[in-house]
């Protein structure tokens, strides 16, 4: 076999090769060009493509997008609050001496009058200071019935000292201050003033110290809510006004009483206490209730409330490390837009940057967009 047979096929196979290359059509390397139709893609301030959905798509999805309309934030806010009992009404029952339980006289729930008796103790100390009080007292009736022609008053002057101290003692362990009955030691502990007893820690029989809590009396004819809001909305709630709190369907009304000087290190929230009748007993300790303010046109330095435009909280959402708003931009499409939140009052958020009156954003369904946004964004990569 000849050398011009064994190169024979190669030859022709580079033949082959180069007539397909010459063959090809320029137009099918390049791109469509702009004037021939093609649509760059484009991204977000987020960095993510904008989505263009029909009105049935959004329809489907539940997908609301509407106008903003600045306001002036003097409409009425919300805001979370918990019931708490009026420590000005509030009384813990303890014992000032290390004594023995004899009798309970009231129990947990009961309602109570001012100098009701609750608990009868017995104490070692309180027998002696019953004792010294009864013989104070029989020692000035002795002098005083003498008088200064029989008793010297320096006499009478130690003897109305004994008596004092005495009293001051007897009152100090919960005695009335009169050497009333047997010097038996025991003493009863009464209710100081109206109302409902709503921690029972009373056993009989057992031996308690001095300062434990045997009974808290609440007078629940009026309590307080505290409600919380965030601290550049608190400057515009004033003292004295009306606030309704709302429990279980029921709007009572409240008044109120001042704000805390002092902001949460967590939640950067700040508490509003209200003053609320209590009728019929409705409200108790620990109950969640919903607060409405009427907040005011005017700051607290004289200047008019700056008119700010705000979304529902939920259309608000995180996305790719960013807090967006989806807006519809120019072509129509739903764009994720960058903003700074202010306050949240109620179900609504307050947006300092980012958006302004007029913008069309989606007020429902954001998390329908942004689940569609990164379903485009997968299947592109």
């Amino acid at each position: 076999m000849t050398p011009f047979r064994l190169m024979s096929p190669l030859l022709a196979a580079a033949l082959l090769l180069a007539m397909a290359a010459c063959s090809r059509s320029p137009s099918t390397e390049s791109a469509p060009t702009e004037a021939e139709g093609a649509e760059a893609p484009t991204e977000s301030e987020a960095g993510i493509a904008p989505v263009k959905l029909d009105a049935a798509a959004m329809k489907a999805a539940g997908i609301v997008v509407q106008a903003l309309q600045p306001a002036s934030m003097s409409e009425q806010l919300r805001a979370p609050g918990e019931v708490l009992d009026n420590a000005y009404g509030t009384a813990l029952i303890t014992p000032s001496v290390e004594a023995l339980v004899v009798r309970r006289h009231a129990k947990l729930g009961d309602e109570v009058r001012a100098g009701a008796p609750l608990v009868t103790l017995s104490s070692v100390e309180v027998a002696n200071a019953q004792a010294e009080l009864r013989i104070a007292e029989q020692e000035w009736r002795r002098v005083s019935a003498l008088g200064r022609e029989a008793v010297s008053g320096r006499r009478i002057n130690e003897a109305q000292v004994a008596l004092d101290r005495a009293r001051a003692t007897a009152q100090a362990y919960g005695l009335p201050g009169t050497a009333a009955g047997r010097s038996n030691g025991q003493f009863t502990l009464t209710a100081p003033h109206a109302g409902r007893i709503t921690e029972d820690a009373v056993v009989v029989g057992e031996k308690i110290e001095p300062g434990k809590t045997l009974f808290r009396l609440v007078d629940e004819s009026v309590v307080w809510v505290d409600a919380k809001l965030p601290s550049g909305i608190v400057p515009r709630i004033t003292p004295g006004t009306e606030a309704t709190v709302v429990f279980n369907g029921e709007r009572l009304k409240g008044t109120v009483q001042h704000p805390a000087h002092r902001t949460s290190d967590t939640t950067r929230n700040a508490v509003v206490r209200i003053e609320v009748p209590n009728r019929d007993d409705r409200l108790h300790s620990g109950d969640y209730v919903d607060v409405f303010f009427e907040a005011s046109d005017v700051a607290k330095d004289g200047n008019a409330a700056v008119t700010m435009v705000s979304v529902p909280t939920d259309a608000v959402v995180q996305l790719e490390g960013d807090t967006v708003v989806f807006r519809r931009n120019a072509t129509g499409a739903l764009e994720p837009t960058p903003v700074r939140t202010g306050e949240a009052i109620g179900d609504r958020t307050v947006i300092r940057e980012g958006l302004k009156p007029g913008d069309a954003v989606v007020v429902e369904g954001a998390f329908a967009v942004k689940a569609q946004m990164l379903k485009s964004q997968l299947g592109e990569e």
